[in-house]
């Protein structure tokens, strides 16, 4: 009997001994998940914030038709979305510059795509404090905006924009893509840095890829047989 009690108090001071380092265990696993939760939560918050800042550039439409005098013309609208960071940069004098980039391949399996057209274009967007106007350059030409929504909108929408001035064999296929873009290499020196690391500049519409079907020739309409004999009259008259 003694002997089975000995037994019975040593399994219970052994069992006590591991007692402390499970409860230690225990509670070290606990803190583990909670501390998984809160840097969750902290990732999520992260990524909410820059979410919230984050500018966008989204293409609604793309198309190319038949331009006048030959060749195919562009038009294209865009849904663009400045930041806070952004507008402000430009009512501080910052200016941005908006680039378009367009091309035209014809897809060879044997070799590498054959670039048809390759064009860019690009729209200078600054801020004038004396005159209170946002002025949109395009090379020479100026034009000024009472408000940054207004000149936004112009690059927003492109309209016959030519882009190849050869016809194509009607039927085939080519390869269209289109982008538009913030340049940040053309921020100034002490914002470039900033740029390339932070979302906060990031405004790019990616590569717009669809299949151009060169439109096969309208045949022209025939004369109309009441029209013609009415000119005819008017002729023998």
């Amino acid at each position: 009997m003694r002997s089975s009690n000995r037994r019975t108090r040593k399994a219970s001071k052994s069992k006590n001994r591991f007692l402390p380092r499970q409860k230690a265990q225990s509670a070290f696993a606990g803190w583990t998940r909670a501390l998984d939760k809160l840097l969750l939560s902290l990732i999520l918050c992260l990524l909410a914030a820059g979410l919230a800042h984050a500018a966008d550039v989204e293409a609604s439409r793309q198309e190319l038709t038949a331009a006048e005098g030959g060749g195919y013309a562009l038009s294209a609208d865009f849904r663009i979305d400045l930041n806070a960071r952004q507008k402000e940069a430009i009512t501080h004098g910052v200016p941005l510059v908006f680039e378009l980039e367009f091309r035209l391949e014809r897809p060879r399996w044997y070799w590498t795509d054959e670039v048809l057209a390759r064009k860019r274009q690009t729209w200078r967007l600054s801020y004038h404090a004396l005159t209170r106007q946002y002025r949109l350059s395009v090379g020479p030409l100026r034009q000024s905006f009472a408000t940054l929504e207004e000149a936004v909108q112009v690059f927003s929408r492109v309209r016959r924009w030519l882009v190849l001035e050869k016809n194509l064999k009607p039927g085939s296929i080519y390869a269209a893509s289109l982008r538009l873009h913030l340049d940040v290499s053309q921020l100034p020196k002490p914002f470039q840095v900033s740029a390339f690391t932070s979302q906060d500049w990031s405004l790019d519409s990616g590569w717009q890829e669809w299949d151009f079907v060169v439109p096969r020739a309208i045949a022209p309409a025939a004369p109309d047989d009441d029209a013609q004999e009415a000119r005819e009259e008017e002729a023998a008259q």
